[in-house]
């Protein structure tokens, strides 16, 4: 939710001015020596609010509230200081206060949207910023998050329809929009219906994406690659009309044409990041069946650099050791550590990647490198002695295995391995002896785990 905030300086001249009834009741030296207190309570407040001494600020609005109770000032200062403590019951009585004293006032009705922001009271916050937005049409935006918030999408699609016209939409409200249309129940206009909308408004893009979905749906392809087409015509910068179309061209074979049309989907800031992550999954497959496109793959990966939810690369290096394409697996798992080098896991699968790849010199140099960084991590000492024995480095194999050993914790699998590795390693020595001692080891460990 985007909420919009402003610097406000009250101008006290009215405001703190003291009534005319009390002037008609007291001697004139009375009044002066109580227009004198209050003001002097009132600036005292300010003073502590701004060193962020709440309760000192708090005292003085007390007293200049003795000597004007009905003054809205008061009550609005007296609600920003107990938001500032988060004592939001008290702010939000303030608050009301002074909106019940002076209800034109705009920034009476934020301190109490601010209260029910910061509290998460979504539900009451919206009847807050519909009066709001008397005051500032840009609330129209926090409005509609509020309806999303609380699942009241009917409302959110209204407002959000009726802003298309008047104030056009941000790309937040475009990807509300297109959440809303997905589900089935706001689709009700059937597709002939939206064909003659598309005629009588052919600008019209949520028009398109409606009946590009209901087509899709109804595995009617063909149908909705013309409805993309003719989005494309009609409005050529629409971002929507390539999701369509790059998977109409994978599927025609033309993959040049799929790949331009994934750049434009995966730099648009209107398509949800997971319509990406499907497109950047289609062009994986396809790269990975056909040997080809290596680059614009890697080019694609790019374009998730700040994803904070997948970390892509990574997840990509997976696919292809999976696939057994070592050499793929590792370009990718090099980005991701170049990206975050204290990854464990993506250096794991890296060192593995390595391994299946027969570098076994990279291997050994890599996880001693990696130990720097995790000295008691007993899988690099595994990857550094299993690389020392095919490197037929045998003494430094068994003072790195052994180790390693040293490290483990609940992790069957890796002892095993650790106890075949360091049999190897006296095999090459050509003590029988404890090979066949670490073997059987192994072999106890295999059965337990079983």
């Amino acid at each position: 939710m985007k909420i919009k905030r402003q610097l406000i300086i009250f101008t006290l001249l009215g405001f703190l001015s003291v009534p005319l009834q009390m002037a008609a009741q007291q001697e004139p030296d009375a009044i002066a020596l109580e227009d004198n207190e209050f003001q002097n309570n009132f600036y005292e407040s300010l003073k502590q609010k701004g060193i962020e001494n709440y309760d000192k600020a708090i005292q003085s609005l007390y007293k200049c509230l003795k000597v004007q109770p009905d003054n809205p000032v008061i009550h609005h200062e007296l609600g920003k200081n107990f938001l500032a403590q988060k004592n939001y019951a008290e702010a939000e009585k303030s608050f009301q206060k002074a909106i019940e004293l002076d209800p034109k006032q705009r920034w009476y009705w934020n301190g109490l949207y601010d209260v029910y922001y910061e509290t998460k009271d979504f539900n009451r916050s919206i009847p807050v910023v519909q009066k709001l937005i008397g005051f500032d049409k840009k609330f129209q935006d926090d409005l509609v998050s509020l309806y999303m918030y609380t699942q009241q999408f009917d409302k959110a699609l209204a407002l959000i329809n009726e802003m298309d016209v008047t104030t056009g939409l941000t790309a937040t409200l475009e990807m509300y929009k297109l959440q809303i249309l997905s589900d089935v129940k706001f689709r009700k206009p059937e597709k002939d219906t939206l064909e003659q909308a598309i005629k009588n408004n052919p600008n019209e893009e949520s028009n398109y994406i409606q009946l590009i979905y209901l087509y899709s749906e109804s595995n009617q392809e063909d149908k909705a690659l013309e409805v993309a087409k003719k989005l494309e015509k009609a409005i050529p910068t629409s971002d929507w009309a390539q999701v369509s179309l790059f998977k109409f061209h994978l599927n025609n074979r033309e993959p040049q044409k799929a790949a331009e049309a994934m750049f434009l989907v995966l730099k648009s800031k209107k398509i949800d990041a997971k319509i990406k992550h499907r497109v950047l999954n289609e062009f994986l497959i396809f790269s990975n069946n056909t040997n080809s496109f290596k680059k614009e793959l890697a080019q694609a990966v790019d374009y998730f650099e700040e994803d904070p939810t997948v970390n892509v690369p990574k997840e990509i290096g997976i696919f292809f050791l999976e696939k057994k394409k070592n050499t793929d697996a590792i370009a990718y798992f090099e980005k991701s550590l170049a990206r975050k080098n204290d990854d464990i896991s993506t250096i794991e699968l890296l060192l593995q990647a390595y391994t299946d790849n027969g570098q076994y010199d990279i291997v050994n140099k890599k996880a001693t490198g990696y130990l720097d960084l995790f000295p008691t991590h007993a899988k690099l000492y595994f990857f550094a002695g299993m690389a020392q024995n095919q490197l037929k480095n045998y003494k430094k194999a068994i003072e790195l295995l052994q180790t390693g050993m040293d490290f483990v914790v609940e992790d069957r699998a890796l002892e095993i391995n650790l106890n075949i590795q360091l049999g190897e390693a006296y095999h090459g020595l050509g003590d029988e002896k404890k090979k066949e001692s670490y073997f059987i080891k192994a072999d106890q460990l295999l059965k337990q785990k079983k």
